[in-house]
């Protein structure tokens, strides 16, 4: 009996050929560095550490905030769904490496009149449908499984980087809209009391009614900016409860930009573009290119002979006390082979298909490696300057604020006419609202190299 089952179990030593070309992944097509000159800072010369989200955004508030999305956000719940069934497909398509063994049982009663009784047991087990895999054709589709599985993973990290970088954006947006209530209120106060002073003016025969009128007209649009911003503000605080899936504590949304500035940090980027080849995005994209070199291998098998074995081995008795006696044991054992004549080139255009998907997938790795390394590229020019236009914006602001007191108080000495000192309320209310843009413009400097690198581990998570 030993040797009958190592005479069915040899085919399955058979399975090793496989005639799916060799993974070769081309050299990385960007420069082996990041573009340097006057709009890009000087780099770190060490290689870019892999960081945690912890480690660029600092403030605990925040962190809360994201730990709590990455548990309970549904399009990270749909991700690792689509990440547990390609996972399982994998399994299946593992399983059909395998035979199918089956186990099936039995009993006939007869009980004729006048006639003693008969009773048959029966039990048979056995091997059902197995293909032997002499060409790989079985573990190419396995491995093709497999890759894709694995891209599946890589295309969860990815929402989950994009999730977190959304996440502190919308965090710094709601600062940034606080910060532009604070001025859209001061300036409501403003031009309150410019009404009062100007209609005070009018009564004392000091001032025309126009004076009057435009100093009402920047009451009215100054309200009307307070309540834009009030809607801003409970528009960020929707987006960050979709962002973190339900309610949280607002005691968690920062005060003001300051505090933003303050606890976000700048990645490094590092002297290597090498780094980029860790981005989920890319590692999806090679995963995908090596399942398309996988499927090259299945096609090609298809163009060989099919060859299938089943085997048997069963018991039979009549009575169940000698089931597993001596001459009760039979056994048989077949195979099957089988192999298209013509096919109208079916199988050969299939190989073809395979090709054709493969350079696609090779050219889709590519571009994904070039696309990446511009959207870096372009993070560190903008990260070169931002510095430059915030200390701009800041003088400004400065000189602006400046121009309203004294030209104010020219007007209520009569020696500046009201559209001067219109004019120069007008520019400090732009100035302020342009630093702020500008801090946050830094600020999303910084998140988009954070999502950009995309070295995130801390973030990807378990399914």
């Amino acid at each position: 009996m030993t040797r009958r089952l190592i005479a069915l179990s040899a085919p399955f030593a058979l399975a090793a050929c496989s005639l799916a070309p060799r993974t070769e992944l081309p050299s990385t097509p960007v420069p082996a560095s990041w573009p340097s000159g006057d709009s890009y800072l000087a780099q770190s010369e060490a290689a870019l550490p892999i960081v945690s989200y912890r480690d660029i955004f600092h403030d605990p508030r925040l962190q809360t905030l994201v730990e709590t999305a990455l548990s309970n956000n549904r399009d990270l719940r749909v991700a690792a769904a689509n990440v547990a069934s390609a996972r399982a497909q994998a399994r299946v398509a593992r399983a059909a490496q395998f035979p199918e063994v089956g186990i099936s049982g039995s009993v006939d009663h007869t009980d004729p009149n006048g006639a003693k009784a008969d009773t048959r047991y029966a039990v048979s087990g056995g091997i059902s449908g197995f293909e032997i895999d002499l060409f790989g054709k079985l573990a190419n589709a396995s491995e093709a499984e497999r890759n894709r599985a694995l891209a599946t993973e890589a295309g969860a990290r990815t929402v989950r980087l994009g999730l977190v970088a959304d996440l502190v954006d919308a965090w710094a947006t709601y600062a940034a809209d606080r910060d532009l209530l604070v001025i859209a209120e001061s300036t409501a106060a403003n031009a309150r009391n410019s009404v009062r002073l100007t209609k005070a003016r009018l009564e004392g025969g000091v001032a025309p009614r126009t004076d009057l009128r435009q100093a009402e007209q920047v009451l009215a649009t100054a309200e009307g900016n307070v309540a834009r911003q009030k809607t801003a503000l409970a528009q960020d605080e929707n987006l960050i409860r979709l962002l973190v899936g339900g309610e949280y504590d607002r005691a968690l949304l920062p005060g003001d930009m300051a505090q933003v500035t303050g606890s976000i940090t700048t990645l490094p980027a590092g002297t290597s573009s090498q780094v980029l080849l860790r981005r989920p995005d890319i590692v999806q994209a090679e995963y995908r290119l090596r399942a398309a070199n996988a499927d090259i291998g299945v096609a090609r098998a298809a163009l060989f002979p099919s060859i299938s074995l089943t085997g048997l081995l069963g018991f039979a008795s009549d009575a169940l006390g000698g089931l597993f006696a001596s001459g009760a044991f039979s056994k048989s054992a077949g195979a099957d082979a089988a192999l298209t004549i013509f096919d109208g080139g079916r199988r050969s255009a299939n190989v073809a298909v395979a090709r054709a998907d493969r350079d696609a997938a090779l050219s889709t790795y590519e571009g994904a490696i070039q696309s990446a390394f511009r959207e870096v590229s372009d993070a560190l020019a903008d990260q070169g300057t931002i510095a430059d236009r915030l200390k701009a914006a800041s003088d400004y602001r400065s000189a602006a604020a400046d121009t309203a007191m004294l030209t104010e108080a020219r007007y209520r000495g009569g020696v500046d006419s009201f559209l001067a000192n219109l004019d120069a309320q007008r520019s400090l209310f732009a100035a302020r609202q342009a630093e702020v843009a500008t801090q946050l413009e830094m600020v999303r400097n910084r998140i988009t190299l954070y999502r950009v690198l995309g070295g995130d581990q801390a973030s990807a998570g378990t399914e």
